[in-house]
């Protein structure tokens, strides 16, 4: 019985997703670094724990920011004879090790926050409003920056999240800087930590998740196997579809191989037609790359790893 093999891909509408612009990754980090320099200057000279965990905080952002830029450009470079497919997981890989710095972030910081509060520090809370309320605008800036692509990558959607929960965080130190300067609860300080390093767990957490599966070549979270299924099956002269594996290739682009049974009343041309009309369909379907192997009616394969 024999079989085709197509490799060539299609590039009708809806195009693969452009390459990350690297220029809203640098204004972030350059307004962040300034403002960490601000927070820990501030944090150290005023004793607070607030603006100390907000700064060790607002410091894994940079780092992610970086790592993330840095994938972006390994991402643009052009695949090798040892690196098939190029660089572009390394997008999915920045995605998973943001994620686990701000979990390693989450306990450093809170295990200061409970120290401080058992033994408070005197701190002004005028000065922590007004630090905080800097950090309001340049985390919504670094936000914003992310805000038009969040939806179509992985990274950026990290660099978004966090910058949003950067912003909230600031809005709740603001609060509590302003509580402390009418009160004198100090205690206040290290109960903002604390109310910070939750946040930043409920909003790690997905992304951990979400870079975990692709890194482990999962199917992506916005790919349904079986709405694929049938995409496939609609196309006439398919008889069956088996072996389908679908995974990420970066956080932009997703990959598609299959066995696809056709009719033996077909001839090669329009098998190859077949073929080609199949994968343009999958490109609607956000499978940017897809390899599919025909045979010939019902086979063996089907039954057995081909």
């Amino acid at each position: 019985m024999g079989q085709n093999h197509s490799h060539s891909h299609a590039h009708h509408a809806p195009a693969i997703p452009p390459r990350g612009n690297a220029t809203p990754f640098i204004i972030g980090i350059v307004l962040n670094i300034a403002f960490v320099i601000i927070e820990v200057i501030a944090g150290l000279m005023n004793h607070s724990i607030s603006l100390l965990t907000d700064a060790g905080h607002n410091l894994s952002d940079v780092a992610s920011l970086v790592l993330s830029l840095v994938a972006l450009k390994l991402s643009a470079k052009k695949s090798t004879n040892t690196f098939t497919y190029g660089f572009k997981k390394t997008t999915v890989l920045a995605a998973f090790l943001n994620a686990v710095m701000l979990l390693i972030a989450v306990g450093i910081l809170g295990f200061e926050s409970i120290r401080r509060l058992i033994n408070p520090a005197q701190v002004e809370g005028n000065v922590i409003a007004w630090v905080a309320g800097a950090g309001i605008v340049v985390n919504a800036i670094t936000a914003m920056l992310f805000f038009r692509n969040r939806k179509s990558d992985l990274n950026v959607k990290s660099a978004y999240l966090h910058m949003l929960s950067d912003t909230l965080v600031s809005v709740g130190v603001v609060a509590g800087g302003i509580l402390i300067s009418f009160t004198g609860w100090n205690w206040v300080d290290p109960v903002i930590g604390l109310v910070i390093m939750i946040i930043i767990l409920v909003s790690t957490w997905s992304l951990l998740t979400d870079s975990f599966r692709l890194s482990v070549d999962a199917v992506p979270a916005d790919i349904d196997v079986n709405e694929i299924r049938k995409v496939i099956a609609a196309q006439p002269n398919i008889i069956d579809a088996h072996h389908i594996h679908i995974w990420a290739m970066s956080t932009t682009e997703n990959a598609l191989t299959a066995h696809i049974s056709v009719s033996e009343e077909i001839g090669f041309n329009e098998k190859m037609k077949l073929v080609q009309n199949l994968k343009h369909e999958l490109l609607h379907n956000n499978i940017h790359h897809s390899t599919i192997e025909i045979e010939n009616e019902l086979s063996e394969c089907q039954h057995k790893l081909c």
